[in-house]
């Protein structure tokens, strides 16, 4: 039997939703070669089959499960002190492609704080505990909850990591780490004060990447200098989004020859109402719009839920995170029930949105309002996930994510052009006659996989290099059927060599 065949065979077993756990765990086996990482990765695992790889001295085999979406965080507790670099990088970086999922899982408070105040990069020396931290960072995987206690937490060195969150702070927060009794907090916390100072800004700009510049200039505390200096270079974009713009800065950003510089300060929180009237009568169409949405954004909370999804279009794919400060119920009601459907989609973007206003947007004209719906909304009707998957490929691979997705239901796409589509109609197990032989491979992997079909039907399937994987992943597959295959492979397999299982095994 050809190699070909029996890698086909070990990633559908791997992927097997009846595999039991012994099966599961002989994937992990080095003759199974990529079968047990990608199985470690990417499904949901068994108790014992999570511990097994908790244990594994193949570091390729932890660092795969340090990525698995589908486990629940706190099982992977025993990763963030690994004694692999490697490891605990991943298990701080979050699972990837990131995409797939636009939703970011939030790691426990216990993980946070192991990785936060590690001493060490681990034990391999690949990695700084401070690139560790980074990636935890970057990751989005820290909630905002662990972000609000890190300011009053009992150990200095996430005190520290709440110093570098300075404007996130209150004025008593940042008091009592100005003061705080160990000397690296301190530090930490006067470092960062500069960017609540003016003075302090304009000092420190000259010596600021250029890279890091629009940040300075679109989040701190501005002198009446800098200001100046930003007209005169004509660097005043960052200025449209400054919550500390000058009110005087702000009129003439509202009156600039640019457009988009109109249209950013048009929604601004603290624009007067003069200057709201002037912008609603704008040449620009975008400027317009905007200053019609002024009654909305009372708030920098309500501004920025606005600027979070203008300009991103249907095919968004951005992640799905927990905003530092959130407006009112109320307020995302009012949205659901506007004209503007820009306002439409803000509110189809929260999460929280009640069942009868999930209900009214599904039907929306705005198919932007749907998508979004259908993205962001747990309460979404699956039939609106179904018609979003098949009209708007990007959002595919996170809908599948989705627990409301639905599982049946989906054989009237069968002969739908798209590919995707139709492997998706496939799997439906109930369909009459799942379609073993299309056209294209992964609608015939999918329909291998359809669970109607009966084990007889699974054998000529499992010797067809088009159908093996996915009649290797098939529930219906009899378990002692499953172990046979793995004894066939295992047994005929050679010690890896291939550069995928060595990178898989040594990074």
């Amino acid at each position: 039997m050809s190699d070909s065949l029996h890698e086909l065979w070990l990633r559908g077993i791997a992927f097997n939703p009846a595999a039991p756990s012994d099966v599961l765990i002989r994937l992990m086996d080095q003759a199974a070669g990529e079968a047990g990482p990608l199985m470690c990765e990417g499904r949901d695992l068994p108790d014992d089959v999570i511990d097994a790889a908790l244990r594994h001295p193949d570091r390729g085999i932890r660092r795969a499960l340090a990525c698995n979406r589908h486990v629940d965080p706190s099982r992977l507790a025993p990763l963030a002190t690994d004694p692999s670099g490697i490891v605990r990088g991943r298990l701080a970086g979050g699972p990837r492609p990131r995409f797939r999922s636009r939703w970011v899982r939030p790691l426990p408070d216990d993980i946070l704080v192991t990785l936060l105040t590690a001493q060490d990069g681990g034990e391999d020396g690949m990695l700084t505990e401070h690139e560790i931290v980074a990636e935890l960072s970057s990751s989005r995987q820290i909630p905002l909850s662990f972000y609000r206690s890190m300011a009053g937490h009992e150990h200095p060195r996430i005190r520290v990591q709440a110093a570098w969150r300075w404007q996130s702070l209150s004025p008593a927060q940042r008091e009592a780490l100005l003061d705080d009794p160990d000397p690296e907090v301190r530090e930490a916390a006067w470092k960062s004060s500069w960017e609540l100072d003016p003075e302090a800004v304009e000092a420190k700009l000259p010596s600021i990447g250029s890279l890091s510049k629009p940040h300075v200039l679109g989040t701190c505390a501005l002198s009446l200098a800098l200001v100046e200096q930003c007209f005169a270079d004509d660097t005043v974009h960052p200025l449209t989004w400054n919550r500390h713009t000058p009110a005087y800065a702000v009129a003439r950003l509202a009156r600039h020859p640019e457009a988009k510089v109109r249209e950013m300060v048009a929604a601004r929180p603290d624009l007067g109402p003069d200057l709201v009237t002037e912008l609603r009568e704008d040449p620009d169409q975008h400027v317009r719009m905007r200053a019609r949405l002024h009654p909305f954004p009372r708030t920098w909370a309500e501004y920025w839920a606005i600027q979070r999804v203008i300009g991103h279009g249907p095919d968004c794919i951005c992640p799905i995170t927990e905003p530092a400060t959130e407006p009112s119920p109320d307020w995302f009601a009012a949205c659901a029930a506007s004209e503007e459907p820009v306002l439409r989609r803000v509110a189809a973007s929260w999460a929280g949105l009640p069942a009868e206003l999930v209900e009214t947007l599904a039907q929306d004209d705005d198919e932007e309002v749907r998508i979004r719906l259908a993205c962001h909304q747990p309460l979404a009707p699956p039939d609106l996930l179904l018609d979003v998957f098949v009209s708007r490929p990007a959002h595919r691979p996170h809908l599948l994510t989705l627990p409301a997705f639905p599982r049946i239901g989906r054989a009237h796409l069968i002969d739908h052009p798209d590919p995707e589509v139709r492997a998706l109609a496939a799997a439906d197990p109930d369909l009459p006659e799942p379609p073993v032989e299309d056209s294209d491979e992964s609608v015939c992997r999918a329909a291998a996989a359809n669970p109607s079909l009966t084990p007889g039907a699974l054998e000529t399937l499992l010797a067809d290099l088009r159908t093996a994987e996915g009649a290797a992943a098939n529930p219906s597959l009899p378990v002692p059927r499953m172990h046979t295959l793995l004894d066939r492979c295992l047994n005929a397999a050679t010690p890896p060599t291939s550069s995928r299982r060595r990178e898989t095994t040594s990074t």
